[in-house]
């Protein structure tokens, strides 16, 4: 494994939460990494807070196939080189102390490491009641009744090692049920999947681009495959 993480941001309009997550991951990251974020249009407010800040090994990317988060995500995929590549949220949602950690356990063989709130030690601070509550429970059924080795399989905080994503063909078209699908399809053919707990906590600034409503049956139907043992592509 190459000694660095890939880390990619997706982004819309989050000028107000940029550099403050640019230096806590400067500030808990002590691994070796890059940063790809990924931006849709040239108007984004993002990007003159961005440029000429000094932070190294930051490049901008534009999305390279069409407007959302799920493509964004995409493109950093591909951006990203061999090593470990991790989804980080611009909001300062996720728990950025735990990415070294994280890494070791990729070193130590692991082909995927889920940031988990639903096992032990893990938390979650803030965010609606009712999609808290779903995902908590999608989480926990699939760990007991599909052996899904992690609590926590909607959380978007997530380290791959590069060879799963070349490996694994990305169907969904939604949002961030992505990481859902790559991880229930990396565990039915095998890669070897672990978690570690962590917090997650609501944004305080700017307005949260998850839509419930819209993804939701894409979400149900990565949970579908996972029970029904769905065949990998």
């Amino acid at each position: 494994m190459k000694d660095f993480i890939n880390i990619v941001i997706p982004v819309y309009n989050e000028g107000e939460n940029i550099l403050s997550t640019l230096s806590e991951i400067e500030r808990k990251v002590s691994t070796k990494h890059q940063i790809f974020v990924v931006y849709d249009f040239e108007g984004d407010d993002t990007l003159p807070v961005l440029r000429g800040q000094p932070f190294q090994h930051l490049h901008l990317i534009k999305n390279k196939y069409g407007r959302g988060v799920l493509n964004a995500i995409k493109t950093g995929f591909e951006s990203a080189q061999e090593g470990a590549v991790l989804v980080v949220m611009a909001d300062l949602s996720d728990d950025l102390a735990k990415v070294d950690e994280m890494f070791r356990k990729i070193n130590e063989g692991y082909d995927i490491v889920c940031g988990s709130r639903y096992m032990k030690g893990g938390r979650q601070i803030g965010g609606p009641w009712f999609k808290k509550q779903l995902s908590r429970v999608a989480g926990l059924s699939l760990h007991y009744f599909a052996g899904i080795p992690t609590h926590d399989v909607t959380n978007s905080f997530k380290m791959y090692a590069k060879k799963v994503l070349e490996d694994i063909q990305i169907e969904s078209n939604g949002g961030f049920e992505l990481g859902m699908e790559i991880l229930i399809k990396a565990h039915q053919k095998g890669f070897r999947i672990t978690e570690i707990p962590s917090l997650w906590r609501d944004r305080d600034a700017g307005q949260s681009k998850f839509k419930l409503w819209q993804w939701l049956p894409k979400y149900l139907h990565w949970y579908w495959f996972a029970l029904t043992k769905g065949k990998s592509n």
